[in-house]
């Protein structure tokens, strides 16, 4: 599909309202594509965003759950977590699924790349399935209070269609797997 590749907007300053270890928030002023002046935020994330869908013999997978600061509410997602700039998604992917299920996997496919938020942030999301599953210790992290629950696929694959889980990586990944299934590529 043809697409235009001139950016239309025009930086004509910045300014860094906010930084920490995970995120940066950059005012700009802009002229937008109509013409005229204005503001823009942007967030940059300074880690990937890596989901885990771990996929067993039997067509088992792994629900993570734990309650999210920034929506104030108790989520069910698959295993998720940060992979820093630069380093190799892949093995960050291997060490959430360790750290949050205990679950080590021999097969690995990226399945996804998702941009999360792309009105207001550069969050960049990679998604893989792990299959070939074996059982081994958790280590969450200190910030992380986790109930890890072993669910059919067809079950997480209702709690998304039936909007049980809202988790965009999680739906993401539960749909493509899904289409896998029915199209025998799995």
């Amino acid at each position: 599909m043809h697409h235009p590749e001139d950016n239309p907007w025009k930086i004509t300053s910045q300014k860094n309202i906010y930084d920490n270890p995970w995120i940066n928030l950059t005012e700009y002023q802009v002229i937008n594509p109509s013409g005229n002046p204005g503001i823009y935020g942007k967030i940059h994330f300074k880690n990937m965003a890596i989901g885990v869908l771990p996929l067993d013999a039997d067509l088992n997978t792994y629900l993570v759950g734990q309650f999210r600061f920034a929506l104030n509410q108790y989520s069910w997602e698959m295993p998720e977590g940060g992979g820093p700039e630069g380093t190799d998604p892949l093995e960050s992917a291997k060490r959430e699924l360790l750290e949050e299920t205990g679950l080590k996997a021999s097969e690995w496919t990226e399945i996804q790349r998702l941009h999360l938020s792309n009105s207001v942030s550069d969050e960049l999301s990679i998604l893989y399935l792990a299959r070939g599953l074996e059982q081994f210790e958790a280590e969450p992290e200190e910030t992380e209070q986790l109930i890890v629950k072993k669910v059919p696929f067809t079950e997480i694959y209702r709690m998304v269609c039936d909007g049980e889980i809202t988790d965009s990586m999680t739906v993401a990944a539960v749909l493509k797997v899904q289409l896998l299934l029915t199209e025998n590529r799995l």
